[in-house]
């Protein structure tokens, strides 16, 4: 990106500079567009979870700033002599369930030939400029607070490798299926101050680019970030890693400070989320009502402090 030549234009209120999870445009002083797309292989068997699952996470970068999504284009390529048309209608049906549940209305899509199936949306949700959440309003104090359990990158690589059990399968697909709406209603209720979701770059390189845009540092604490179960564990000690969660745990060297905190823990804060949850920064005397909203699964796993090198601070 910093190869391509700036463009200015003072509607636009969220770019690319801050790697926020959507861009903002505004229409007038009551609305604005929020757009954003994502798409990825397959990572279960089962063609109509994966629709909702890829679609779950597209979908959920409009939550992660405070949006509602309004319609989606369907983005898909598929190597049609492998892929029957059956398949493809399934995949896309899973997509359009969950477009549905949201009330988001999937008007069209392009579809081409691939040697490798792909599958997503291209969304564009409306949200009040005043009431937007991003990843660049964080402020010393903040308590930071994770919707989701972390390790579905590794669950999904224990999926693929047949070493999974079929409890941790149901729980991983049902988790990564769910939309992360709680961002809007928190945003419409004016109670998190700013927001990211926790998708390939990790817990640690979400919070690392919500830092750097916010001039602050971070505090995580290792023993409270959930995970999905303790079988997340035995499949680490496996050696069952995805290359993305490894080369996020290389890139995390330049802005963490692990003290003793044991590598299996490093591996599930650098793990590559697929749909995981939003990682909110909520003022302490708002931290109450908010957790009543956000449902069991959410922890409190940290705080934000002032500017620090390194950036962020792991601590037991």
């Amino acid at each position: 990106m910093r190869q391509l030549p700036s463009y200015k234009n003072r509607n636009v209120l969220v770019g690319s500079a801050t790697a926020d999870d959507a861009g903002v445009f505004r229409l007038d002083r009551d609305r604005a567009l929020v757009q954003t797309t994502d798409f990825f292989t397959p990572i279960v068997d089962d063609p109509f979870a994966y629709g909702q699952i890829a679609a779950a996470n597209a979908l959920s970068d409009v939550f992660a700033m405070g949006g509602r999504p309004l319609t989606a284009l369907n983005i898909m390529g598929m190597p049609t002599d492998l892929v029957s048309e059956k398949t493809i209608a399934t995949i896309l049906r899973g997509g359009l369930e969950k477009a549905r549940e949201v009330g988001c209305a999937i008007i069209g899509g392009h579809t081409i030939r691939n040697p490798e199936p792909i599958y997503g949306l291209a969304v564009t949700g409306i949200v009040s400029p005043r009431k937007m959440l991003t990843n660049a309003r964080a402020r010393p104090g903040d308590r930071l607070v994770l919707t989701k359990p972390l390790g579905t990158g590794i669950a999904t690589t224990g999926i693929k490798k047949g070493l999974t059990s079929r409890a941790l399968t149901k729980a991983v697909i049902a988790l990564m299926s769910r939309v992360n709406v709680i961002g809007a209603d928190l945003a419409e209720r004016g109670l998190v101050r700013a927001a990211t979701d926790v998708t390939g770059f990790g817990l640690l390189g979400h919070l690392a680019s919500m830092c750097r845009a916010s001039g602050v540092g971070a505090e995580i604490f290792a023993n409270d970030v959930p995970a999905i179960s303790q079988e997340i564990f035995a499949l680490i000690e496996r050696d069952c890693v995805p290359g993305g969660t490894r080369q996020n745990l290389k890139t995390a060297k330049q802005h963490v400070e692990w003290n003793k905190t044991p590598t299996s823990r490093r591996l599930l804060l650098a793990d590559a989320q697929t749909s995981g949850g939003l990682l909110l920064c909520v003022p302490t005397r708002r931290l109450d009502e908010v957790m009543g909203l956000v449902g069991k699964e959410a922890a409190i796993i940290g705080r934000i402090v002032r500017e620090a090198k390194p950036l962020l601070h792991v601590v037991s």
